[in-house]
């Protein structure tokens, strides 16, 4: 099925999947270079289908079928998709469901319109990548080159073609950071992360879990799971988890 778009008034186009149903509804927010077509967020979609429940998946622009070009997108413009999509496209209080950069997505939007956030769930949630992975990672030669030329390719693990990073992510990144100042998250959390993620490693997690000032906030660590986190058992997880966490918030019945 073609994904629907929201236009916007500065001429942005998000195109997106929402299903109607009860609410709090389900929103997943997706990483870094990926886009709403994903097994995580398909499932995710089937399983609220399955039980009447709303969920909204969605492109940042610059992803998938959305406006925009990657290159010209940060982390801040990706937070603004969301806020957007999730003001136009939902209502009330959702459970945000965030996906490597999507976790970070979703804690940017908890801090910025809690009231719009009834619970969290990330998988292998990546706050301040851009930051602490990214710049960390590149040697001087490149960092120079990011400075002078605005650009450097990275290559990536999930495509042929490798990707630009640009000057104006890593600054903009560096605004968006949410693990060096209070973050205060007042509704149910779990973290969900693979002991084989080679892109998100266990300490990301573990700062994220020690930072947090949250009364209800678990970190499951699964053996031998990798970043994609999309086995049949992480699947089954997620939606355990998902389900959890809306008990937690609503009552609802946890899946069976």
């Amino acid at each position: 099925m073609d994904p629907a778009f929201l236009g916007l008034p500065d001429g942005r186009r998000i195109a997106h999947h929402h299903t109607p149903g009860a609410g709090p509804g389900v929103v997943f927010l997706g990483g870094f270079h990926s886009d709403m077509t994903g097994t995580k967020a398909q499932f995710l979609e089937e399983r609220a289908r399955a039980r009447g429940r709303a969920f909204l998946r969605f492109d940042y622009t610059g992803h998938g079928a959305s406006s925009g070009e990657f290159a010209q997108g940060c982390i801040g413009d990706w937070a603004r998709d969301a806020a957007d999509a999730i003001a136009a496209l939902t209502e009330g209080p959702q459970v945000l469901v965030g996906s490597s950069m999507g976790g970070w997505i979703a804690l940017l939007l908890a801090r910025g319109n809690p009231e719009r956030v009834a619970g969290l769930v990330g998988i292998a949630a990546a706050p301040d990548f851009t930051e602490d992975s990214i710049w960390a990672g590149l040697d001087s030669t490149a960092r120079e080159r990011l400075i002078t030329e605005g650009a450097v390719d990275m290559p990536s693990d999930y495509g042929d073609a490798p990707y630009p990073i640009t000057r104006r992510l890593i600054e903009d990144g560096r605004n968006q950071l949410v693990l060096r100042g209070p973050l205060d998250l007042p509704f149910p959390v779990r973290l969900l992360q693979g002991s084989a993620d080679a892109d998100v490693p266990l300490p990301v997690p573990l700062r994220l879990l020690a930072h947090a000032n949250c009364p209800d906030l678990r970190l499951t660590i699964v053996k031998g799971a990798d970043h994609r986190f999309s086995g049949p058992a992480e699947l089954d997880l997620l939606d355990r988890t998902v389900e959890e966490v809306l008990e937690a918030v609503c009552g609802a019945q946890p899946a069976r």
